[in-house]
């Protein structure tokens, strides 16, 4: 870290201890959450696709472009063989039919693409749609605000696992965070993190809204809650995605936690970018013109 950053983390860490204890201080003590265990198999693994014997696919193309995953929305044209395990095919929109929603897992299944991204109340019918195919549901969690409470975000992970999700993507507390209220925070994600397993929990920070020290906090608190990922933003809220906020969230959960960029990401240049800044995963729906060599012009 540079010295600035180290400050701010020195900071962050004294306010931690004083409201969560001294056993929750040290962000490295935390178990590796983004760690393989070996224990699932080559249909279901859902983690970190750097398993060259169980995700060859992932693996290839990490070594050709450095990102894991890259969103997509429906009406995407052909992909690539390589390219179309990284696709989380986005569907988020609160006008989605059922037509849309089965639009959306026909070309997953057709294109082979990672997973599906809905809202909690779609995981049962896009599961249903997606049939015995490999193709994984990744359910938004308190999307987009994160302002409801940690049991009702709690009890929306559970259910969209029960209901067949396998990827839980929860927007954390931005008003808490904001607050320096950690004990909430920490307790907002572990709620959900505890209710979605076996499931892997991705943190919303909502970067665009937050100051550097509360990007700190955020990672931190999500780190020590045992979330596997930490992400920029929802793509429907302030700002997106930037290298500068990739790198600092990086130094910040150190290798043992995925990064994931989401919001403004157009071309092949910003997931280079990205990439390069620390990201582990892309969020966008523009992944084919991506992965095509065109600049998109989405907002997302």
């Amino acid at each position: 870290m540079d010295e600035e950053l180290e400050r701010i983390a020195d900071v962050v860490a004294a306010r931690i201890r004083a409201q969560l204890g001294s056993a929750l201080a040290s962000p490295a003590s935390a178990a590796p959450a983004h760690a393989c265990t070996g224990a699932c198999d080559s249909d279901g693994c859902s983690s970190c696709g750097h398993c060259v014997t169980k995700k060859p696919q992932e693996v290839r193309s990490i070594v050709g472009e450095g990102a894991v995953r890259v969103s997509s929305r429906p009406g995407a044209g052909s992909v690539e063989g390589d390219l179309a395990g990284l696709i989380d095919h986005t569907l988020l929109k609160p006008e989605a039919s059922a037509e849309d929603l089965k639009k959306l897992c026909a070309e997953a299944v057709k294109y082979n693409f990672a997973s599906v991204c809905v809202n909690s109340s779609n995981v049962s019918r896009c599961r249903g749609l997606l049939g015995a195919s490999q193709v994984m549901v990744c359910a938004v969690v308190g999307f987009p605000l994160g302002a409801m409470s940690s049991g009702s975000k709690a009890f929306e992970a559970r259910d969209a696992v029960r209901n067949g999700a396998a990827e839980i993507d929860m927007v954390v507390n931005i008003g808490a965070l904001k607050a320096g209220d950690y004990a909430t925070v920490q307790e907002d994600i572990s709620r959900v993190v505890a209710a979605a397993r076996p499931a892997h929990v991705k943190v919303i920070l909502e970067t665009g809204m937050l100051t550097d020290e509360e990007k700190v906090a955020g990672c931190t608190l999500s780190k020590l809650a045992g979330a596997n990922f930490v992400k920029t933003s929802t793509g429907f809220g302030k700002g997106g995605a930037t290298a500068e906020d990739i790198a600092l969230m990086r130094r910040v959960v150190g290798g043992a936690m995925g990064v994931k960029a989401s919001g403004g990401i157009k071309s092949a240049y910003d997931v280079r970018r990205m990439v390069k800044a620390g990201a582990t995963r892309v969020g966008a729906s523009a992944s084919v013109a991506i992965v095509s060599g065109r600049v998109s012009t989405s907002s997302y």
